[in-house]
């Protein structure tokens, strides 16, 4: 059984922590968050060290201890560095371009996608078969890359659509003439 709940959540110079009751805002220089704890789950701050406590040792406090934690973790290094998802498109005549916070893309349909950014949420394209999405919320970074990516997922023959930069895509041998 982990005893992540146990750990304490630095906090690093230039973010703040403002605790009221159950809920916890965290500032930085990327963004404001906050998080309201579960019943029975608090969090206090002690000098630089957020500690997150639990009222009894049951179970269902056990696991929300340490979901709590992970959570508080993530919203201080992501108002504090931030999070960023990288996308690449392969296949001809596959690109995109951005106009603001709507991304438009062609990937081989009749007609163009267009995708509108949500707010919070940064969105670069650097060259037209890459696409960075960036911002201090973990969970709406991944969901809006994995959005994106779902237009068009690189499929095993060719390997054209839309990937994760680094991500393997299986490749499987095409139909032989015997």
């Amino acid at each position: 059984m982990s005893r992540l709940g146990d750990q304490p959540v630095a906090v690093p110079a230039g973010v703040s922590v403002a605790i009221d009751g159950a809920r916890v805002t965290i500032k930085g220089p990327k963004g404001e968050m906050s998080l309201t704890c579960p019943d029975g789950i608090a969090a206090a701050l002690n000098g630089v060290i957020l500690v997150v406590s639990r009222r009894d040792n049951s179970q269902p406090q056990k696991r929300q201890h340490g979901t709590t934690r992970s959570l508080l973790a993530g919203i201080v290094t992501g108002v504090h560095e931030g999070y960023v998802k990288v996308l690449e498109i392969q296949g001809v005549g596959f690109r995109a371009q951005a106009q603001g916070q709507k991304l438009t893309m062609s990937l081989g349909y009749s007609h163009p996608i267009e995708f509108q950014v949500p707010a919070g949420l940064k969105l670069e394209v650097p060259d037209p078969t890459t696409v960075r999405v960036s911002g201090c919320d973990k969970h709406l970074v991944g969901e809006t890359a994995a959005q994106i990516r779902n237009f068009y997922r690189a499929e095993p023959y060719k390997g054209k659509g839309v990937r994760y930069k680094g991500e393997h895509v299986r490749r499987k041998a095409g139909k032989t003439v015997a």
